[in-house]
């Protein structure tokens, strides 16, 4: 069910002459949401989204901003909810190296409301059956 959406100001992007690979950035992101053991595959969703209309602290075009918003299902505490985020940051700052001085960083963990929630992920056994068989191949 984990949803982590990472938004960041265009410019920060390659594609634009920046200095994230944001591709990359997204598979960072999201194998430290998997290696948390918060998020289980056949259920997590990362995606990024550029924003090209920014204005960021002193509007120098160096600035950048990477925001992350995780929305994970409710029963977790504020110790593993935090955890989570900490792990996501980590993983953005280990991926964008030196670029970080130019960045604003944050992330923030959401909980989904059970009640006004409806999901119909009709992926999930085929994403858990091709884990399973990457599984029974590899012997592990």
């Amino acid at each position: 069910m984990p949803h982590v959406i990472i938004e960041f100001s265009a410019p920060t992007c390659a594609t634009q002459g920046g200095p994230v690979d944001i591709d990359a950035l997204v598979d960072a992101v999201h194998d430290a949401a998997l290696a948390t053991g918060t998020a289980s595959i056949e259920a997590l969703r990362t995606r990024a989204v550029g924003r090209n209309h920014v204005a960021i602290g002193d509007r120098h075009p160096d600035n950048g901003f990477i925001a992350i918003v995780a929305r994970l299902g409710a029963g977790r505490s504020v110790d593993e909810r935090r955890a989570f985020a900490d792990a996501l940051l980590d993983a953005v700052e280990r991926e964008v190296g030196e670029a970080v001085e130019h960045l604003m960083l944050s992330a923030e963990v959401q909980e989904i409301d059970p009640e006004t929630r409806i999901n119909r992920n009709h992926a999930r056994p085929l994403i858990a059956g091709r884990v399973a068989a990457e599984r029974d191949a590899h012997g592990s």
